[in-house]
């Protein structure tokens, strides 16, 4: 049984790291960070131009047609250089849900847009604190109309398009496809942790709202996606951790305390110790989520969820860990430390937060065992 990536596939991440490494070093994404834009649209075009954002979409749509496991590669390097890119939003969430659930003339109408980088998607769920339920949802559709709020929205001032959930005329829950730009969109930016991936607080009175999927269909639709969106949101995840820990070990070997690299001191030992096994673990866990993804295998609501817990545990653990590593400095706004900490507690709440996986997670496996 293999369990490593093949030679393509290396090749791939390769590709991908150099190019991020060129197009998305730490200064794009401060520039992103401390500006007015809500992304980085020079490299978000890049990424189109390089066939990335369509590696999973089929080919007779634009994209390269290559599959799950090649856009986890890709997703591991995006969260190695902290790309201020809504990736996530309109590849791992949006495309995903038009792939699955829309109709002949949507996925020609989208999928290319969205594989070249053309039209950016993203998905506008939640309405407010707390967990996303079939009961929490408000906004509603009458004909073809939608009325309600959504906040936050990742990346939702870059979008030009909104997947909602809303409730139809008899109270089911259906998704919509919204044009963001079109008539009775309001639109807000919001304050986060991580300004280098954008939320938006979204008004809609009486937009024009056109079906994706079969109506009553929304919540299981949404519950499908969002588990291939933390397979490769845990790729990102992974990157993240990876890169922190190289930051946090490179500083420990080269500053020197009392005459000697504080990476010989136990404390700083210790510290580095706890992020390479829980970056190890991160990975092992994503790659079960990869093989369960790419597969269509019937363990991928356990193995997504696994990657999940497993992946946001040690990206918060290596954001904090490479801050006490660099000791004041870490603190600082000249280091990078805090960029890598902004991520991981910004994706630790994307796709919902901790306690609701690890509650998915319990919640399967019991269901599993009973059968």
């Amino acid at each position: 049984m293999n369990f490593e990536f093949s030679d393509e596939q290396q090749q791939l991440r390769d590709t991908a790291r150099r190019y991020l490494a060129d197009h998305s070093p730490s200064v794009a994404v401060r520039a992103v960070l401390e500006g007015e834009q809500p992304y980085d649209t020079a490299l978000w075009k890049g990424l189109g131009e390089m066939g990335f954002l369509g590696a999973a979409i089929p080919e007779e749509f634009g994209g390269l047609g290559l599959g799950y496991l090649e856009l986890c590669v890709i997703a591991e390097e995006l969260g190695r250089s902290l790309a201020p890119v809504p990736m996530s939003s309109s590849i791992y969430l949006a495309a995903e849900l038009i792939k699955a659930a829309g109709s002949g003339p949507q996925k020609t109408a989208w999928l290319p847009k969205l594989a070249s980088g053309e039209a950016i998607g993203c998905l506008a769920t939640s309405e407010g604190p707390g967990r996303v339920s079939e009961k929490s949802i408000q906004a509603r559709v009458t004909g073809d109309r939608l009325s309600g709020a959504k906040v936050p929205v990742l990346d939702g001032m870059a979008a030009d398009f909104a997947i909602v959930a809303a409730r139809d005329g008899d109270r089911s829950l259906s998704l919509f496809i919204v044009d963001l730009n079109g008539p009775g969109v309001a639109r807000q930016a919001v304050g986060t942790i991580d300004p280098a991936r954008g939320q938006a607080s979204i008004a809609f009175d009486n937009a024009p709202a056109e079906r994706l999927g079969a109506a009553g269909e929304g919540f299981s639709l949404l519950t499908e996606a969002l588990d291939r969106a933390a397979v490769l949101t845990a790729f990102e995840q992974v990157g993240g951790s990876d890169k922190a820990l190289e930051m946090a070990r490179d500083y420990a070997l080269q500053r020197i305390a009392f005459g000697r690299p504080i990476g010989s001191f136990q404390a700083i030992k210790h510290m580095l110790a706890d992020m390479y096994v829980a970056a190890t673990l991160a990975r092992s866990n994503a790659y079960y989520g990869a093989w369960a993804l790419s597969t269509g295998a019937a363990e991928l609501g356990v193995a997504a969820a696994t990657a999940r817990v497993s992946a946001t545990k040690a990206f918060q653990l290596c954001g904090k860990n490479n801050i006490q590593v660099h000791g004041g400095m870490g603190f600082t706004w000249a280091f990078d430390c805090h960029l890598f900490y902004r991520r991981a507690n910004l994706l630790a709440l994307t796709l919902g937060g901790q306690s609701e996986w690890e509650d998915k997670l319990v919640e399967r496996l019991r269901r599993r065992n009973a059968a």
